[in-house]
């Protein structure tokens, strides 16, 4: 079952908890990929000088204002995009970055996305020659995800209740989680708003 807007409509960090678990879902030309959301990280509004609404609102950031429950994508450091569910009310600038996934359904089409082989029917992320992890880390990072699920600028504002690209309540449920320090920003690290599913091998970054 999609996850429905008054689902986002809540405090970030509400969100944020309550996605580990839920499934990322995107079907493109009939072939559909999935993963269990295992890390989140909350970006709160243009007081959290992390957040893309800090100098307030922008052509790029506009989907933060706009409704909750949509979908902002945006290019990183022009290497990566990444994924985002707008979150509280429509205005009020705030959204949980989806940093990585188990993953579910279409695992061979993530490996032909991301460019890696399997190994004698063992899948395996890395080429022949370099340290090969198992297939749960395709998905672990936020860049990572994105290519593997093959999400772009064209899933911008999507709407995550009924789109190609959704998250669903599958009645999965995670086991301890743990907050920390949000990783991969070099401001507002103060706030331990990152999220994650303890123990995940798919959980990215450092402080596991």
């Amino acid at each position: 079952m999609n996850l429905p807007a008054s689902f986002y409509a809540r405090p970030t960090l509400e969100v944020a908890e309550e996605l580990i678990g839920k499934v990322l879902v995107h079907e493109v030309r009939g072939r559909r990929t999935s993963g269990i959301i295992v890390e989140t990280e909350a970006y709160i509004g243009e007081s959290d000088p992390a957040c893309h609404a800090a100098p307030g609102p922008t052509k790029r950031n506009a989907p933060l204002y706009g409704p909750p429950g949509r979908a902002y994508v945006y290019f990183n450091y022009g290497m990566h995009y990444l994924v985002n569910a707008v979150t509280e009310r429509e205005g009020s600038p705030a959204a949980v970055l989806i940093r990585a996934l188990e993953p579910l359904e279409g695992v061979d089409t993530m490996f032909r996305r991301r460019g890696l082989k399997t190994d004698a029917g063992r899948r395996f992320s890395g080429a022949a020659g370099e340290n090969r992890r198992p297939a749960s880390v395709l998905c672990s990072g936020p860049g990572n995800l994105t290519k593997a699920m093959a999400i772009n600028l064209r899933q911008n504002c999507a709407d995550l209740t009924r789109s190609q690209l959704t998250i669903e309540d599958r009645g999965i449920r995670p086991g301890r989680l743990t907050w920390s320090s949000r990783i991969g920003i070099r401001v507002g690290t103060e706030q331990e708003w990152r999220c994650y599913w303890s123990g995940h091998p798919s959980v990215s970054g450092r402080l596991r």
